[in-house]
């Protein structure tokens, strides 16, 4: 009888994954809180909170148990001339505790398509404010990081850094102006840039204070805030991508709340649903929405998805957000940040560590390695030694990062630590 790890060679493709020679997949059985069990009941601890998304542990009871309430009530529904209250009442709590000034909220599938929705209501925003719709728009350009990663879909690669995640499709991309990340010498120079550029741009997207997969890079918000503001002061829609630093990551529930001058389109995903399921949301502000509050029908937001608002990820999300009030999250949140703060300061010496550094509860360093790059396999040495420490870490190449659930133990957190320490040695 073939095994499930040999069906799943004979039938799967895993992303990010090579088809011939596959990492060899471990059969997950159950989740328990940071704990992922495997068929022979080896537990595991899930340090990268399963690619960024399990905030509260894994099969959360509170969760599980308002998923199945929502399941016997309603599943699905197409959400054109139909509402439904779990979708009604995410998106009233969700304007009440994003920044100030949120009005609206556009559901869709995930991280990518919730910025694929922020860009096309950023483009169409100004294609709506031409006189007519066969002119095309001055302001038809996109502002974006270097290093950046906004998603795998056309538009969000069209925005992402030209890297080993878009080489492939470079020439089906659209014309992006990319900037350097904001940083005490260059602040000035990188403003100049977006006024010299300003009369063709209609939006700024950016990941506010980390960038995610383009190597866990941080930086100030108040550097941040020089370009936002500079954004104002030329009419430049402003993006956050808080796909993954929503929902606590960084510290504070919104990333941009950090930051004083807040976004017009915020976009959501990963801890919304608190890890459950997939399900994208994308805010905007009343300056937006203006545009399309129009009796011309050409100026519709022609945009859907076959499960929008779906009932189930609606009602995990409301159950996710409950759970930052009874189960004090963001307390958690601080508490895990104050101990990555005291790693962090155990290890910077360390001749294999460098540029160590840490937000909310992310921990990030590079590995002293010979490249920099997403294609370095010192990141499959570091995951294979984790694992057979029970303990699973996924590096973006050289970069070793910690981002675990928020449920986690300081003694699981010190195993954690430890594991990656003795990986230090020589």
């Amino acid at each position: 009888m073939q095994s499930l790890q040999d069906k799943d060679k004979r039938y799967i493709w895993h992303p990010y994954t090579s088809l011939l020679s596959p990492v060899v997949p471990i059969p997950v059985a159950k989740g328990e809180g940071v704990y992922l069990v495997d068929e022979a009941g080896n537990r595991y601890i899930d340090a990268v909170s399963s690619w960024w998304v399990t905030i509260h542990g894994h099969a959360h009871p509170y969760i599980a148990r308002k998923l199945y309430e929502q399941a016997m009530q309603l599943e699905q529904v197409i959400f054109t001339q139909f509402t439904h209250r779990p979708a009604v009442e995410l998106a009233e709590r969700l304007i009440s505790l994003l920044p100030a000034g949120f009005s609206k909220v556009f559901y869709s599938d995930n991280g990518s398509t919730a910025v694929e929705v922020g860009v096309k209501m950023a483009l169409q925003y100004w294609w709506n404010k031409q006189p007519s719709p066969e002119q095309p728009p001055q302001r038809n350009k996109i502002i974006a990081f270097n290093k950046s990663y906004h998603g795998d879909t056309f538009g969000t690669m069209s925005l992402s850094d030209r890297s080993v995640f878009t080489l492939a499709f470079r020439d089906k991309l659209f014309e992006v102006i990319f900037i350097d990340v904001p940083d005490a010498e260059n602040t000035q120079a990188v403003q100049q840039t977006m006024i010299d550029q300003s009369a063709q741009v209609a939006a700024f997207i950016y990941e506010p204070l980390l960038q995610g997969a383009g190597g866990m890079n941080v930086y100030q918000a108040d550097l941040l805030d020089q370009l936002l503001v500079t954004c104002r002061e030329h009419d430049i829609i402003c993006i956050a991508d808080e796909v993954m630093t929503g929902f606590g990551r960084t510290g504070s529930l919104f990333a941009s709340e950090q930051v004083p001058t807040k976004p017009d389109i915020i976009c959501l995903s990963k801890g919304l649903t608190g890890g459950t399921m997939a399900l994208g949301v994308t805010a905007c502000t009343e300056k937006i929405t203006a545009a399309f509050q129009t009796t011309d029908r050409l100026k519709t937001f022609f945009h859907g998805h076959s499960f929008t608002a779906n009932p189930l990820a609606c009602a995990a999300s409301l159950a996710s957000l409950d759970l930052f009030t009874t189960e004090q999250t963001l307390e958690k949140v601080q508490r895990i940040a104050n101990q990555h703060l005291s790693f962090a300061q155990k290890i910077k010496k360390h001749p294999a560590v460098k540029n160590i550094r840490t937000i909310g509860t992310i921990l990030a360093f590079e590995y002293n390695s010979e490249s920099n790059n997403y294609l370095n396999n010192i990141g499959q040495h570091i995951t294979a030694f984790m694992l057979e420490r029970n303990i699973y870490l996924r590096p973006l190449g050289n970069t070793v990062y910690i981002m675990p659930p928020y449920c986690i133990t300081e003694e699981e957190l010190e195993r954690v630590y430890g594991a990656v320490e003795e990986y230090l040695e020589p």
